[in-house]
């Protein structure tokens, strides 16, 4: 008697799939989170307006680049003629920590097509990282989760640039608002998450002390290649 078998059963059971059930549901779980995102699109809207960007050209920006503290780096940039390699290494170096996160999120993402595994990391960020990849750790399948909280996010960003580029055209100078120190506060925000643990205190200290000391001699961006070297050496050090 030959018995049948169904060896693909399993397989298709526990495979990781891509569904707009997946991305509702990580939509709806990152739908209360989206709306702290949404005052700092304003703020780089505004900030984008004062540094004679047009409106189109930072909506767009949101849209395509979607990462804050690189768009807010740039901004720096952007009044004065520069080395655009300079620029491509400081955003490089703010958002190196998603080679990280690509590599945590790797065994599930792996599993799918690349077309849908580049859909899925299009929209990554620290929230619907942190989201997803404790919600696969657990057991959940649908890649679709990274993608709908990614979504929401990334819509209210661009709803908040939308309009503070508005509010930057029609009001003027916000500084009285204190929309010129929103830059500051957002670095500051995502610095104070990071020193939560003692141990990365001593790092982050090593960075802006190289930092501060290489602004004068470096070509603009520089320093802050040389800060996050040595921030990071300075963590593998004492074993981050």
């Amino acid at each position: 008697m030959v018995r049948s078998k169904l060896p693909d059963t399993p397989h298709h059971a526990n495979s990781v799939t891509l569904t707009w059930i997946g991305v509702l549901s990580g939509a709806r779980r990152l739908a209360p989170l989206s709306f702290f995102v949404f005052p700092f699109g304003v703020g780089f809207g505004v900030a984008a307006i004062e540094q004679e960007l047009t409106g189109p050209q930072a909506i767009v920006m949101s849209a395509v680049v979607f990462s804050g503290a690189a768009q807010f780096a740039a901004l720096d940039f952007w009044p004065h003629p520069t080395n655009l390699i300079s620029v491509a290494l400081v955003i490089f170096a703010i958002n190196g920590r998603h080679v990280i996160s690509g590599a945590a999120l790797a065994p599930w993402l792996n599993q799918l097509p690349l077309h849908k595994r580049w859909l899925a990391l299009g929209l990554l960020s620290d929230p619907n990282f942190t989201d997803s990849h404790r919600t696969f750790q657990a057991g959940e399948k649908d890649v679709g989760i990274l993608l709908g909280g990614g979504l929401v996010l990334w819509l209210n960003w661009i709803l908040g640039t939308a309009i503070g580029t508005y509010a930057g055209t029609t009001a003027g100078s916000l500084r009285s608002f204190g929309f010129d120190v929103v830059m500051v506060c957002f670095f500051a925000t995502v610095m104070t998450e990071r020193l939560k643990h003692r141990s990365a205190i001593a790092p982050a200290v090593f960075a802006t002390g190289v930092s501060v000391m290489t602004l004068g001699w470096l070509p603009a961006g520089w320093n802050i290649i040389a800060a996050a070297i040595v921030g990071g050496v300075a963590g593998a050090v004492r074993g981050q």
